[in-house]
């Protein structure tokens, strides 16, 4: 009996760790949506690292840096007034996120149907990966 508890044990304790990761990282999808609907910059930097990389899927870089990220997002907070972003489905597996959505920048223009990929390390989004129809 005792052997078979042990490994019972080890899957509940894996599983349990596995789902505290995913927790974390939809915690910190969901910590910087909230905040860029509210358009609060400093909301929305909060859960990305000093270094994220940008890219526009698959692997075309856009950017790196907390800061450079500062500056594409600020302006756009203040100008777009319409500015929201509909979470349309989003699914976790492992320290990816993927989130489907439907972003507004103008009420009076058509949403914006795209995807982001979300990669986060420890407690940080560390690479998103941007997927938009053209």
């Amino acid at each position: 009996m005792k052997k078979l508890i042990c490994p019972a044990l080890f899957l509940f304790f894996s599983f349990a760790a596995r789902s505290q990761t995913i927790s974390t990282a939809e915690k910190l999808a969901q910590e910087q949506l909230d905040a860029y609907n509210n358009r609060d910059i400093e909301g929305f930097l909060k859960p990305y690292s000093d270094s994220v990389r940008i890219y526009y899927f698959p692997n075309q870089f856009a950017y790196q840096g907390k800061e450079e990220m500062r500056k594409q997002y600020a302006d756009m907070f203040k100008r777009a007034t319409d500015l929201h972003c509909t979470l349309k489905s989003r699914m976790v597996i492992g320290n990816k996120v993927i989130d489907e959505e439907s972003v507004v920048f103008d009420k009076n223009r058509p949403a914006l149907h795209a995807a982001a990929i979300y990669t986060i390390v420890g407690d940080k989004i560390v690479s998103v990966h941007f997927v938009a129809e053209k």
